[in-house]
């Protein structure tokens, strides 16, 4: 009978780190695919004269996309241990929360739309926000052994 607890690897909070950077990565290279980015030739680097769709749903430009690509490398790079994990999820979640605030104060066919979103983008933004910080505070609650700080010190 093995001790799977006494085994060095991955705590939680570390693997939904891992899945959501793979998430952003998927996303990222499916704004730069023709086929599931609708209207792809109309795509620019930035702003909101972007015409590009991905899925037909979410404005994406060249900036947005490159976005999710860096957080999906941010993501899997800082999953190595508990608390950058932890700080990818939550970090993460406060920046989307932060998006989808800008995204609903900005009138969206100006310049101030320079990465671009749409309405879809902004809700995204807040159900990805809420459930980054969730699952951030929550998997990395229960991935820690329960050590006092008097026995931490």
């Amino acid at each position: 009978m093995s001790n799977r607890t006494n085994r060095p690897g991955r705590t939680a909070v570390q693997w939904i780190a891992i899945v959501v950077g793979i998430v952003f990565l998927l996303v990222g290279i499916a704004g730069f695919t023709p086929g599931l980015t609708s209207d792809f030739g109309e795509m620019s680097f930035a702003g909101h004269g972007s015409h590009a769709m991905l899925l037909g749903l979410f404005q994406v430009s060249v900036l947005h996309n490159i976005v999710h690509l860096a957080y999906g490398v941010a993501g899997i790079a800082l999953s190595g241990t508990v608390g950058r994990a932890r700080l990818f999820l939550v970090g993460g979640g406060v920046i989307y929360l932060a998006l989808w605030l800008y995204g609903l104060v900005i009138d969206l066919g100006t310049a101030a739309n320079f990465v671009p979103f749409n309405t879809a983008d902004n809700w995204l933004h807040f159900g990805l926000g809420v459930a980054m910080i969730v699952l951030g505070l929550v998997a990395a609650g229960s991935g820690r052994k329960a050590v006092s700080r008097k026995a931490a010190a």
